[in-house]
């Protein structure tokens, strides 16, 4: 059987998502998985951009990674998203990509794959949970197979999100429990798309 294709489709403004979203591909290409490393377009006017240097900066560090396509979504077995909270919610700039994949969705072409998220707040209670419960409104929207975490690693118990992957940026940069949670939940969600990828060849599907 050929290997899981994995998009890994983040937004991050100042780097904290981004160090999630390498610890995540890295996590699915462990597991066997072949990697799609995708950001959304930045779509803050320049003023705001250039009015925080850390955010500039890490536009200008991040120049080489591949803008998302929706063909990106189409070619994914599995997908991860993740973005920074914007009060509760994924940021703008990933629910605008989201926003414009209705083709894709009317079409069928979203459905039956396994979908996962991870985020990072600036404080301990600053939305995390209700922006991965968000993100899961939307993958019920496409059809998709959701697959949390949970506990069902130690790091778990450690990193304390049972619905994706999180991490406090108020603490400083993601550390090696919060990294290995999010290699973990790649894991778990490459072994997950891989059982589904066996059963429907099983059945000639």
């Amino acid at each position: 059987m050929r290997p899981v294709n994995v998009a890994v489709v983040y937004y991050s403004a100042t780097g904290t998502v981004h160090t999630l979203a390498r610890a995540v591909a890295e996590g699915a290409e462990k597991a066997g998985a072949t990697v799609r490393l995708r950001k959304v377009a930045e779509t803050a006017p320049a003023e705001a951009v250039g009015a925080r240097p850390e955010w500039a900066r890490h536009l200008e560090d991040t120049a080489d990674v591949a803008e998302a396509a929706h063909g990106d979504l189409e070619w994914a077995d599995a997908v991860l998203l993740g973005t920074p909270t914007r009060f509760g919610n994924p940021a703008g700039q990933l629910r605008t990509f989201l926003d414009t994949t209705g083709p894709l969705w009317f079409q069928g072409k979203l459905a039956d794959k396994v979908y996962s998220a991870f985020t990072a707040s600036n404080t301990a209670h600053g939305g995390q949970e209700s922006t991965l419960l968000a993100l899961a409104n939307t993958f019920s929207h496409w059809g998709g197979v959701i697959v949390p975490p949970g506990y069902t690693d130690p790091v778990q118990f450690r990193s304390g999100n049972p619905y994706g992957t999180s991490h406090v940026t108020g603490d400083g940069p993601p550390g090696e429990v919060v990294l290995d949670a999010a290699r973990h939940q790649a894991r778990r969600v490459v072994d997950t798309a891989a059982s589904l990828l066996a059963g429907r060849a099983a059945r000639g599907l």
